[in-house]
C-alpha cells in the first residue's frame, strides 16, 4: 500500500496561527498611516491655496471676496472688485477637492485670521470631532498633533 503524504490538520492550524500573529503585527505597524497621509495631503493643499492667495494679494492689493471664492484663483472674477493685475493663466491650474472629495471652503474676512481656508472634514458638514472636524489654515497643526498624540 502507498502512503499518502500531506499536511495534518495540526500543521495547518499552526501555520494559520503564525500567519495571524504576523498579520496582527503588520496591522499595528501601519495603523494610523492612512489618517496621517490624509492630513499631510490636507496640509499641502492648504499651503498651496495659501500661497496662491498671498500672490493674488501681492499682485492686486486685495483678496477675493467670499462670494468670488477660491474660484478667483483659477479664473479672473468678473464681479467687483475685479483684480487689475490678474495673470493670464491664473494662480492655480485647478481647485483640488479635500481628501474626502468635498470642495475647500473660503471666507474673507475670516473668523480666525485675515481669511479662512478650510475643509469641512470627513462628514462634509460644519462642526464635528476627529476626522469629521473642520480643519483649516488656523488649526491644521494642532489637529495633526492631536492625531499623533492619539497614536
Amino acid at each position: 500500500m502507498k502512503r499518502q503524504s500531506g499536511f495534518s490538520l495540526l500543521e495547518i492550524l499552526v501555520a494559520m496561527a503564525i500567519m495571524a500573529i504576523l498579520g496582527g503585527i503588520m496591522v499595528n505597524q501601519f495603523m494610523g498611516q492612512t489618517e496621517k497621509a490624509t492630513f499631510e495631503r490636507l496640509k499641502g493643499d492648504l499651503a498651496v491655496i495659501d500661497s496662491a492667495l498671498i500672490q493674488y494679494h501681492s499682485d492686486n492689493f486685495l483678496l477675493p471676496t467670499t462670494e468670488q471664492g477660491l474660484e478667483a484663483l483659477v479664473s479672473k472674477p468678473n464681479d467687483s472688485p475685479v483684480p487689475k493685475n490678474y495673470p493670464r493663466r491664473g494662480y492655480l491650474k485647478e481647485l483640488n477637492t479635500d481628501p474626502w472629495g468635498n470642495p475647500y471652503q473660503y471666507t474673507y474676512p475670516g473668523e480666525f485670521g485675515e481669511y479662512d481656508v478650510y475643509s469641512l472634514g470627513a462628514d462634509g458638514e460644519e462642526g464635528g470631532d476627529g476626522m469629521a472636524a473642520d480643519i483649516g489654515n488656523w488649526n491644521i497643526d494642532e489637529v495633526m498633533q492631536a492625531m499623533k498624540d492619539q497614536n
